[in-house]
């Protein structure tokens, strides 16, 4: 199992380690010298070692490049980062959740494999995995053992329901995700099984938390607020701050990604914030996401048009730039609207709210202007 990975990154050259944050850039020059280096038993050199001893802690003398590094070749496109619904099945059924019906389908293991192939061919190094809630689904720990040994470097978004399973906390502790995102749906057991609608969930996710933790994970919390833990919003930061890890709260619903507005109602209105001015994004540009059915949008928002990566390869992502000017264009009740330099959503989520007929203060800060 490789310790290393060397990949290109636009006209960079990165050493990661699997797991961590951090990054060593090295000139191309150098990069070539360990190409080379990595065509025999040759050792890490020193220059290397000693860089990735003061970045890491990790000790390469002696190490030969083939046995330590993962090369990856440069992409087909300039895709470095992806996010991949696995599935949209969950084990819970909050009522402010934007995915509306979570069907369990999706690809079986072989479109898994091949979706990842594609993704890895199209050049993403940072690969976000959710659902729904990924964990459940039984092609999980495969695919996630894959997306390592292709050189990705993973993030996990996830309720924490099933942190508790060794099998899970297993496979974590032996690929750790740079990034593992759990939200917290209050902070007794009454609440969160109230905004989860799934009885004892509380106690499942508090064990798996507290387990994952320990095993030195890199958790970080999202802090779901709405009104039925709104009450709880100082205990579950104060739960969070005794932990000790990251955190950030979320207290603007959206509606489905159906454009229904079923999830509005339960927002908290004191707790809602403004959001920046909308100033552009990577979507479809430098970044892609992959529903379950390998379709390729720009985000999870703007879901169509999408393109077929089982189908059509990663030669299908070449269409998404284009895609993505389209819909970041301004229409329906945007067009004409001469304020949109200071929107505080895209296009494509504006375009969401409105088929809710979600009430315009909502998504746009400019009112009855």
């Amino acid at each position: 199992m490789h310790q290393l990975v060397a990949t290109p990154f636009g006209q960079r050259r990165l050493i990661l380690r699997p797991g961590s944050s951090k990054a060593v850039q090295v000139p191309r020059a150098k990069y070539d010298e360990l190409l080379t280096l990595a065509t025999g038993s040759n050792a890490v050199p020193g220059w290397l070692a000693d860089a990735v001893r003061d970045q890491w802690h990790v000790d390469l003398n002696g190490r030969s490049v083939d046995e330590v590094f993962l090369f990856r070749e440069p992409g087909q496109y300039e895709f470095s980062r992806a996010t991949w619904e696995i599935n949209l099945g969950c084990d819970y059924d909050c009522v402010m959740c934007y995915l509306g019906k979570k069907r369990f389908e999706g690809l079986d293991m072989v479109g898994k494999r091949k979706l990842l192939a594609v993704m890895r061919d199209a050049g993403v190094i940072w690969l976000q995995i959710t659902g729904g809630e990924p964990l459940i689904d039984p092609d999980f720990p495969e695919s996630y053992r894959l997306a390592h040994e292709l050189g990705m470097q993973l993030e996990i978004l996830s309720n924490g329901s099933r942190l508790h399973k060794e099998h899970i906390l297993n496979l974590l502790r032996t690929y750790p995700p740079v990034k593992l995102s759990v939200s917290m749906y209050g902070a007794t057991a009454a609440t969160y099984d109230k905004v989860t609608r799934n009885r004892g969930a509380f106690d499942r996710f508090r064990t798996g938390l507290t387990q994952a933790i320990d095993s030195r994970l890199n958790v970080d919390l999202s802090l779901i607020i709405v009104q039925d833990n709104a009450h709880e919003t100082d205990a579950m930061r104060d739960w969070a701050r005794q932990l000790g890890v990251p955190f950030r709260e979320y207290a603007n619903i959206s509606p489905t990604i159906h454009g229904t507005a079923e999830p509005l109602p339960s927002q908290s209105p004191q707790h809602l914030t403004n959001r920046a001015p909308f100033t552009g994004c990577p979507a479809g540009v430098t970044f892609f996401h992959a529903d379950p059915f390998g379709r390729a949008s720009i985000c999870k928002v703007g879901r169509d048009p999408n393109v077929d990566l089982i189908a059509e390869g990663v030669e299908g992502l070449a269409r998404l730039g284009d895609i993505a000017d389209s819909l970041m264009l301004r229409t329906g009740g945007c067009s004409g609207c001469k304020l949109s330099g200071t929107c505080r959503v895209c296009r494509p989520m504006a375009r969401v709210f409105q088929e809710a007929k979600a009430p315009l203060e909502n998504y746009c800060q400019h009112g009855s202007r």
